[in-house]
């Protein structure tokens, strides 16, 4: 253990699990930053967001206490400390947070004397230099403070509910409004009499002086619908310490951006940006940057414009707008990567492996804003210098944001410092048509749940389906009727019915939800789609067709055998599929999401640019040689760390337990997956490609069939190639052939029509040439073509004023009930009458419009009788503009 008077960030992250692991806790590694099968969050925000199920009582753990350091984003939804960033001494938008915790075992005598050990025994903060906090009413841990650790009443502070609601307070946490919950103690360092700001509770209490360390989270309660609070039957602990915060402390620095980690990265982005100013705020916001960029894209997570790639790509551009400012014009935020490597590859591995990843993705993205930031910066000085209230307009705000792809974030950033604001109202007026944004980030507010009242009482569903497809004596535990719990549903009701077991597969990891039948003694519901509910009960979805069924009755369960057996083909090609583009585009592909369904897969992975229809080739092949290999099909169940080194890939998205089901299909695909899937790949029969597409920035999409589907496609392609053969008098063979020939001799036939219009063209102006009107000393012509599209026009033109010299010339050639229009001047008329005015007016009268030089213009609009009266009146309009 490191205690040493100054520790560096690695040190203090590897201290701190190192501590509590010696009082008993398992050490727990970092969630990603995108919270697995949880529809509620954006992002991982807190600590204990991966520890959310096991506080709701949903998930069981096989230890009781655990430490980690938690990677947690505040950039999007909710949580979102994005402007502050880069302008306060302890904003980002990606920290890590140290926690500790006890699902039933310790309580707060525990947390509170290991808290205090670790930071003045271990670290050596000068206990003079602490103070803490504890709800008002919370006499129990007022007296540990006092009494086993010591510390002055003068610096014990109470609490109490500060927020306009009874619990509301500062120290009184809770998960939401109802559910588990208690007081919390928070313990804050004194940074000294020389900076501004009070203690906690104080009028002042927001200045800087007295810094939250630690907040102690003392789950005790179970706060009930009508606000009362039940005790829990057994109390956790939840516990955070923000590592940034702590490092300054322990540096003896005051703001988080000189501690080492920051510091480092800072000097780097200051020699790239070529920034002698080591203070510079851009440089700070830069710094901060990167780390949130690299781990949401080592978390999968690629730059889009929706949902959580669109709050990726608004923090990238507010990086580059930075560096933008000073000076660079350059690609430069990716060679931040290496440098991010060297001080947290070793504590997160998995940012080591995908660094090459995040810079192509970075550099990808740096060049397409490149492009619309210079022009951008343009238009919002011009709307800037045009503001008179000091307010940008919301419109304008709009269309940065539209046009230039300016998120109005970076707009109002831009505009803050430059002592302006953003019109925000009128700014949403106009997006309102436009809110893909909006819709996006709404996937993230909710989704189906099981009431609460359920939850508790039931057990997690046994799934049979593995083995076998159809059971008998499954008890009913539970049915929702119009998403409420009811005793008993009946013929013509929808229904969600629980079974204490089922051999029904639920929706989950990209595998649609089984369908089939749920019988008993006069009793029959069709199901038609199976979901999993709070993450361990399947629901089956269906109407009852005949009879009742009540809680307690006992009843058989059918599976769509046809249907599942044709969806695990596709599900195991899946996983060929996915080991198949890693070996032939590289090891940057990542899962980005899928649809397993009985009649096609698709499937969406990371990379960066069009698949060549040489690599599908190669794709489509490596995984028919796989299927033809035959190789079984093994199931491995283990412990999540174990399946790691057994060489498993855990798939994007997906929220996996302690112990995990892995997938082994021969030595070319090892997946942890709990999907069902064929025994030998030789099932999955034949595997077709039908499709390549990008979905969004960095993400490209492949479909494809296997089985029957895929002979079908097959068939039905071949039967399209020898349709094509008969049209073309051959057959399949020479198919390619026939319409090499069939090229050939249209572009002939081309050839010859051009030359055959240059004739007719030629004939026509010769005749045209001799109807020419002396005016003014220039030859005049208006006169209608029919038949010539524009390329012929302007070849008759070029030939008329050759031959008339000095001419004023309208053309119109007619086609379709369509007008093409050509104006030309040339010779002495030139300067006394202009081609686009001319050809304007005659547009003007047919409904077209258009424009050009003085010599020459083009336009169109209808055929018709406007069109004869406007050719006869070009003479006269001539005759006046010559005057």
């Amino acid at each position: 253990m490191n205690t040493s008077a100054k520790l560096t960030t690695s040190q203090i992250r590897a201290d701190f699990l190192e501590f509590f692991k010696g009082k008993g806790h398992t050490i727990v590694p970092s969630a990603p930053l995108v919270p697995g099968n949880d529809p509620t969050l954006l992002f991982t925000n807190s600590g204990m967001v991966q520890f959310k199920d096991v506080f709701l009582g949903a998930e069981k753990r096989s230890y009781v206490r655990a430490v980690d350091v938690q990677r947690c984003l505040r950039a999007g939804g909710k949580h979102n400390d994005l402007d502050a960033v880069g302008y306060t001494a302890r904003h980002h938008t990606f920290f890590e947070m140290l926690g500790n915790w006890s699902f039933g075992d310790y309580f707060k005598k525990d947390a509170i004397a290991w808290a205090w050990e670790l930071l003045t025994g271990v670290w050596k903060l000068p206990a003079e230099r602490l103070l803490v906090t504890v709800y008002h009413n919370d006499d129990e841990a007022y007296a540990l403070w006092r009494d086993m650790v010591g510390v002055p009443e003068e610096r014990i502070v109470r609490i109490g509910d500060n927020k306009g609601a009874p619990y509301a307070s500062d120290n009184f946490w809770q998960m939401a409004d109802t559910g588990p919950c208690g007081p919390c103690t928070e313990i804050f360092y004194d940074h000294g009499a020389h900076i501004a700001g009070g203690p906690p509770g104080s009028p002042d209490e927001d200045g800087d002086r007295f810094i939250e360390i630690w907040n102690l989270v003392f789950m005790q309660f179970d706060r009930q619908p009508d606000g009362t609070l039940v005790p829990l039957p057994a109390p956790c602990v939840d516990t955070g310490m923000g590592l940034e915060r702590l490092a300054a402390i322990l540096q003896h620095v005051h703001t988080n951006y000189e501690i080492d980690l920051f510091q480092t990265l800072i000097a780097k982005a200051a020699e790239l940006t070529a920034t002698a100013d080591l203070e510079n705020k851009s440089l700070r916001v830069i710094a901060d940057h990167i780390r949130a960029c690299a781990f949401l894209i080592v978390d999968g997570v690629l730059p889009s414009n929706e949902g959580r790639g669109y709050v990726l790509r608004r923090i990238i551009r507010r990086a580059l707008r930075h560096g933008w400012m000073l000076g660079v014009r350059q690609p430069f935020f990716h060679s931040l990567v290496p440098t991010l490597v060297a001080l947290m590859g070793e504590a997160y591995p998995e940012l080591s492996a995908a660094a090459a990843t995040v810079q192509k993705a970075l550099l990808a993205e740096e060049e397409r804003f490149a492009e619309t930031l210079d022009a951008g910066m343009k238009i919002f000085d011009e709307v800037a210098a045009k503001v008179g209230d000091g307010v940008i307009p919301g419109g304008d705000a709009f269309r940065l944001y539209d046009t230039y792809g300016f998120p109005v974030d970076l707009t109002a950033d831009i505009a803050r410092e430059r002592g302006l604001s953003v019109d925000m109202a009128g700014f949403d007026a106009a997006m309102e048509h436009q809110r893909e944004t909006a819709r996006a980030a709404g996937k993230f507010g909710g989704g189906v749940q099981l009431p609460a009242e359920l939850v508790a009482t039931l057990s997690p569903t046994a799934f049979l389906g593995y083995d076998q497809l159809q059971a008998d004596a499954l008890g009913v535990v539970a049915l929702l009727k119009d998403g409420r719990p009811v005793e008993a549903v009946q013929a013509g009701d929808e229904v969600i019915l629980f079974t204490d077991r089922t051999p029904f597969y639920a929706e989950s990891g990209g595998q649609v939800g089984d369908t089939g039948r749920v019988s008993g003694a006069g009793l029959e519901i069709e199901v038609s789609d199976t979901q999993k509910f709070a993450g361990q009960f399947h629901g089956h979805v269906g109407t009852v067709k005949q009879g009742t069924v009540k809680l307690g009755d006992s009843v058989s369960g059918t599976v769509d055998a046809v249907r599942r057996g044709a969806t695990i083909l596709n599900h195991s090609a899946t996983h060929l599929l996915h080991a198949a583009l890693r070996e032939v585009l590289g090891t940057h592909v990542q899962q980005k999401g899928s649809l397993v369904a009985p009649d096609r897969l698709r499937f969406d992975f990371s990379h960066f640019q069009p698949i060549s229809g040489e690599e599908l080739a190669l794709i489509e092949r490596k995984v028919n040689a796989q299927v033809r290999a035959n190789n079984a099909a093994e199931v491995h169940h283990m412990g999540m760390q174990e399946a790691l080194e057994f060489g498993a890939m855990a798939l994007f998205g997906e929220k996996y337990g302690e112990h995990v089901r892995v997938l082994k299909m021969g030595d070319y695909s090892t997946e942890l997956c709990g999907g069902t899937h064929v025994s030998r790949t030789g099932d999955i029969g034949l595997f077709k490609i039908t499709a390549e597409s990008g979905v969004s920035s960095g993400v490209r999409r492949i479909e494809a069939l296997t089985g029957q589907g895929a002979l079908d496609y097959v068939d039905a392609e071949e039967a399209r190639l020898s349709q094509a053969a008969r049209l073309l008098g051959g057959t399949s063979a020479d198919v390619v052939d026939k319409i090499r020939q069939l090229g050939d001799r249209q572009k002939k036939l081309e050839r010859e029509l051009e030359g055959l219009k240059a004739r007719l063209a030629s004939g026509a102006t010769a005749d045209l040439a001799g109807s020419a009107l002396d005016i003014g000393g220039a030859k005049v012509l208006a006169a209608r073509l029919e038949g010539f599209d524009g390329k012929a026009l302007r070849e008759a033109m070029d030939r008329l004023k050759q031959q008339l010299v000095d001419a004023v010339i309208l053309l119109a050639g007619t086609a379709d009930g369509k007008a093409a229009l050509v104006a030309g001047v040339s010779g002495s008329a030139l300067g006394r009458v202009k081609a686009g005015e001319l050809l304007s007016h005659v547009a003007g009268q047919i409904g077209g419009k258009g424009g050009g030089r003085p010599d020459m213009a083009q336009g169109g609009g209808e055929d018709g009788p406007c069109l004869v009266a406007a050719l006869e009146g070009v003479p006269e309009w001539v005759r006046s503009h010559l005057k």
